[in-house]
C-alpha cells in the first residue's frame, strides 16, 4: 500500500503508527491548502516580507529565496513555514489580483476568459465567442444549432415582456438582418441607407432587388420588384369589322421589371402568381356611328381571359365613348396578355393616347 492519496498527495494514517494525529493533520492542512484554490497573485518570484497565514500564491518564474525551484507551483504559508503544493492538470485557482479564473493545462495558468462565477456580471468585454472563435468583425459570435430568447416572468422579478433593440447612429447608417447560405448574404431585413424598412434579396451577395418595402411616415407598404405597367398606343389603331385585332399598345408610362414587350403589344408574366389588369378602350368613328365595340384580353394568343370579355350597343359618340375593362387571372411565368378590339355593324378606329392597357402582380 502507498504510503499517500494518488493525486492529492496527503499522507496515510499508516497501521500501527504513533502519533497519528500528525500525518491526519497534515492530511487536514493540506487539503485547506487546495480545495476551493484562490491565490492572492500569480507574479511574485520571492515570499512577500510579512504573510499571513493561510495566504497561497503561484509562484511567478525565475523564483528565489524560499520559493527557489517552486515556478508555477502553489506556494501556501502556514503554521509559520512556507508549503509547495504541486498542481496537477485541470486544476483551477482564482486569482484575487486579476479577478480572474485560471486553469492549469500542465504547462502554464491559462485565464478563462469571461467565464464569471454564478451571479456575477461581464461588463464591457471586447470579445465573445460560444463555440467558435470571436473577432474584431465579429466580437460576439456563436456556432450553435438553436437559440431561445425568452421573457422573465413577473414571478422572477421581470414584467413579462421581451424586446429586442438594434439601434443606428444616424437616418443614413444601416441596421438589420442578414441572411447567408455559406457566409454569402442572399437576404437582409432592415433599415438600409434609410429609415424606411426593407426586405431585399440577392443571387450573389452583390446586388439586391427589393421585395418589401415600408415608408416611415406613412406605413405604405410597396413591393417595388413586382411587375406592374401602364401602356397606350400612340395612334389610331383601324379595326375592320367583326375582325378580332390585337390593338398596338406600343409605349408605356412605366414598366417596373420589363415585363410589358411594347415591340409585339403584349404583357409576358416574369413569375407564376395571381395578376390584375385593365383596360380603357376610347371609340373612333370611321364612316358611321353604327360600330359597336367590343374588347377582350387574350392568353397566349388564343384563349380568352374569363371575365374580360365586354362591349357596347347603341349609337356611339366618337372620341367619347369608352369600354373598360377588369379582371384577374392566375399566370405561369411565361405566359402573355394582349388586348383584342372588335367592331360589328360598321368598322372603326381605337383611338390613339386613351386606349389603354395596364397591369400588376398582386401576389
Amino acid at each position: 500500500m502507498a504510503d499517500e492519496t494518488t493525486h492529492l498527495k496527503m499522507p496515510y494514517i499508516l497501521a500501527n503508527q504513533a502519533q497519528k494525529h500528525v500525518t491526519h493533520n497534515e492530511a487536514l492542512r493540506l487539503l485547506d491548502g487546495i480545495v476551493q484554490l484562490s491565490v492572492l497573485d500569480r507574479d511574485l518570484t520571492e515570499p512577500p516580507a510579512t504573510p499571513a497565514d493561510g495566504d497561497r500564491y503561484i509562484v511567478g518564474s525565475g523564483a528565489t529565496g524560499a520559493w527557489d525551484g517552486w515556478d508555477l507551483n502553489v506556494a501556501y504559508y502556514v503554521d509559520g513555514a512556507w508549503m509547495k503544493v504541486v498542481q496537477q492538470a485541470g486544476w483551477r485557482a482564482w486569482i484575487a489580483d486579476e479577478q480572474k479564473l485560471a486553469i492549469w493545462d500542465g504547462m502554464a495558468w491559462t485565464p478563462v476568459e469571461g467565464i464569471p462565477e454564478s451571479g456575477a456580471e461581464i461588463q464591457n468585454a471586447a470579445l465573445f465567442g460560444l463555440g467558435t472563435t470571436a473577432d474584431s468583425n465579429n466580437p460576439f459570435s456563436a456556432k450553435i444549432n438553436k437559440a431561445l430568447w425568452t421573457a422573465r416572468t413577473i414571478a422572477e422579478g421581470g414584467d413579462g415582456d421581451l424586446f429586442y433593440t438594434m439601434n443606428k447612429e444616424a437616418a443614413g447608417d444601416d441596421v438589420g438582418f442578414l441572411f447567408q447560405t455559406n457566409f454569402v448574404t442572399k437576404a437582409l431585413m432592415g433599415l438600409f441607407g434609410s429609415d424606411n424598412w426593407r426586405l431585399a434579396v440577392s443571387d450573389d451577395g452583390s446586388a439586391f432587388n427589393d421585395a418589401i418595402q415600408v415608408d416611415r411616415n406613412t406605413g405604405i407598404v410597396s413591393l417595388p420588384s413586382n411587375a406592374k405597367f401602364a401602356a397606350y398606343t400612340n395612334f389610331d389603331n383601324y379595326v375592320a369589322v367583326n375582325t378580332w385585332t390585337k390593338i398596338a399598345i406600343n409605349n408605356t408610362e412605366f414598366n417596373d421589371q420589363n415585363a410589358f414587350d411594347a415591340g409585339n403589344n403584349r404583357f409576358v408574366a416574369p413569375a407564376d402568381g395571381l395578376y390584375s389588369f385593365g383596360a380603357s378602350l376610347l371609340y373612333k368613328v370611321n364612316s358611321s356611328t353604327n360600330a359597336r365595340m367590343q374588347a377582350r384580353l387574350v392568353r397566349n394568343g388564343s384563349s380568352i381571359i374569363p371575365g374580360s370579355f365586354g362591349g357596347i350597343t347603341g349609337a356611339h359618340v366618337s372620341e367619347v365613348t369608352a369600354l373598360w375593362l377588369n379582371v384577374a387571372v392566375l399566370l405561369d411565368e411565361g405566359d402573355t396578355v394582349e388586348l383584342q378590339g372588335n367592331f360589328t355593324a360598321q368598322d372603326g378606329y381605337f383611338a390613339a393616347d386613351h386606349t389603354r392597357f395596364w397591369g400588376a402582380l398582386l401576389a
